[in-house]
């Protein structure tokens, strides 16, 4: 008789948020301020780019930051000013499939996290715009921490927090570079594309899906 394999547990799903759940992109935002496409990409390239967000992400106060931004490009001071006031311009709304997704995990009983790049303030914002974003059993907030994906730092202390082992979770993400800073830690990691691939993905470590309780 061949020796039984061992069963494969359950992960505990860690989601991202902007980008898996919620459809994040100054670009909503500044199509609707700017006239064209090129005046977008070059604000959102010069002006206010991934790395001034990211200081947002990582607990910069927006009003310090747009402050700061608005005297360095006077020129554009409205426009600026417009990424705090106007910030949830930027968020098009839930990406159905990956909260569908979520929520069949959440129905069945499954322990939910969320590590995420956001800033403290907007995404309380959210919590009370889209009610699945309070169903996670536990959130680690970059700009609650100071520390940022993919530094190896955030994933730790996630762990740390809520008691958890890095195998223990499967951490879901749009950006590459976090599922690599994931696996690095010993987590199990999904490269987000799409809902139907997070299903999918779902069902491969035996976990309820929209398509499978």
């Amino acid at each position: 008789m061949s020796p039984s394999k061992p069963e494969r547990r359950r992960p505990i799903p860690v989601f991202d948020v902007g980008g898996v759940l919620l459809d994040w992109d100054p670009r909503h935002l500044y199509r609707k301020v700017f006239a064209d496409e090129a005046a977008v990409e070059d604000f959102l390239a010069r002006v206010c780019p991934p790395s001034w967000n990211r200081l947002l992400d990582a607990g910069v106060p927006f009003a310090e930051a747009v402050a700061a931004r608005a005297a360095a490009f006077p020129d554009h001071e409205a426009a600026i000013r417009a990424y705090d006031e106007r910030w949830q311009e930027m968020v098009a709304g839930p990406i159905p499939g990956a909260v569908a997704c979520l929520r069949s995990l959440k129905s069945a009983g499954c322990a939910l996290y969320a590590i995420s790049n956001f800033s403290a303030e907007k995404f309380s914002l959210e919590q009370r715009r889209w009610d699945f974003l309070n169903l996670f059993d536990g959130v680690v907030l970059s700009a609650d921490i100071g520390i940022l994906k993919p530094d190896a730092g955030i994933y730790r202390y996630f762990c740390r927090t809520h008691g958890l082992e890095p195998g223990d979770c499967l951490f879901i993400d749009d950006r590459i570079e976090n599922v690599a800073g994931a696996r690095a830690c010993g987590m199990a990691a999904h490269h987000y594309r799409s809902p139907e691939e997070l299903e999918n993905a779902l069902q491969s470590w035996d976990l309820p899906s929209p398509g499978r309780g």
